[in-house]
């Protein structure tokens, strides 16, 4: 099976990595400057699962994407949301009528984008769960022990397809399943993303020294409300199991869990406002009754007026 891997970045990297190193067939599609400091360096990984050293992986570029004589099997789409629009345009030509696009991309609103494009028959349900971040090196660097990859057809069931994907994806020293429930999957990510996302970043700390301030655990546990109320008008209330774990991490006292959106507000980078945030007050406004989100309405004006603030050069940019 042939793998095209979008972006050597953190996510793609890493997963993409894992897959090269078990001897898979990928290709990583990326700018000019991450293909030079591939080919300079070559894809280095620090985990504490096991490290990676991959000298000049297999790389192309998006200008010459068009010159690869065939289309590739299976896509995997590890871009940030705001970049969805450029990665498409990158991937047209690599996309055939028996490809698979396998996105693992924060929020819901990527598959309708990705689905009006190719074809709902090309895209599956992903998502992953791992905290990775890319050294000014160009050094992928793993934060914690979890890395793990969640795929599935979006209608539900396992497919035979699924079933080809998984024994691609699984004995490549990550957790990988195949899962007949994905789209209940990721709604049950989002939720707990968002929640985390938006506590984070309008607190501006992570969650223990949140709970440590008065309020702090009724403002992370509310905001939790509110969004597993989101998922539940839409048809995808999470699981018992699932509150459980977060009600326990959104209470855990000294926990140094934060959102990588906040790593990346700090730095003065792009965030994913819209399509964590953004998209799930949508889904709230156009839900029967039209629900009300107060705490998430509050976090999202501090994220665009961030947005803003960068836009103008009131930001410092990493």
């Amino acid at each position: 099976m042939r793998i095209l891997v979008v972006g050597a970045g953190a996510i793609g990297g890493y997963f993409g990595g894992r897959l090269l190193d078990a001897g898979r067939d990928v290709t990583f599609l990326v700018r000019e400057r991450r293909a030079a400091q591939l080919a300079r360096a070559g894809l280095n990984v620090r985990s504490p699962n096991g490290d990676l050293s991959i000298p000049n992986p297999p790389v192309v570029l998006a200008k010459d994407v068009s010159d690869v004589s065939e289309p590739f099997d299976l896509i995997l789409l590890s871009c940030k949301s705001y970049d969805l629009d450029g990665a498409i345009e990158s991937i047209k030509t690599s996309v055939g009528p028996n490809t698979s696009i396998l996105p693992m991309l924060n929020g819901m609103h990527h598959l309708d984008v990705l689905e009006a494009q190719f074809g709902a028959e090309r895209v599956l349900g992903g998502q992953c769960i791992v905290a990775v971040t890319l050294d000014p090196d160009g050094t992928i660097v793993h934060l914690n022990k979890l890395h793990s990859m969640a795929f599935g057809e979006r209608a539900g069931g396992l497919s035979a397809r699924i079933e080809a994907i998984s024994a691609q994806l699984s004995g490549a020293r990550f957790d990988a399943a195949a899962s007949p429930e994905i789209i209940q999957s990721m709604w049950e990510k989002w939720v707990f993303l968002a929640t985390l996302a938006a506590g984070t970043c309008l607190m501006r700390a992570p969650v223990g020294d949140i709970i440590a301030a008065p309020g702090g655990q009724k403002l992370l546990l509310d905001l939790f409300d509110e969004a597993r109320t989101i998922a539940t008008v839409n048809g995808f209330a999470p699981g018992e199991a699932v509150v459980t774990r977060a009600q326990a991490m959104f209470t855990e006292a000294g926990s140094t869990i934060t959102a990588s959106m906040l790593r990346d507000l700090e730095n003065g980078a792009r965030i994913e406002a819209d399509h964590v945030v953004g998209d799930l007050i949508a889904r709230a406004k156009g839900a029967q009754g039209a629900l009300s989100t107060p705490i998430f309405s509050t976090a999202y004006t501090h994220l665009k007026a961030y947005e803003s603030r960068r836009e103008h050069g009131g930001v410092k940019i990493s």
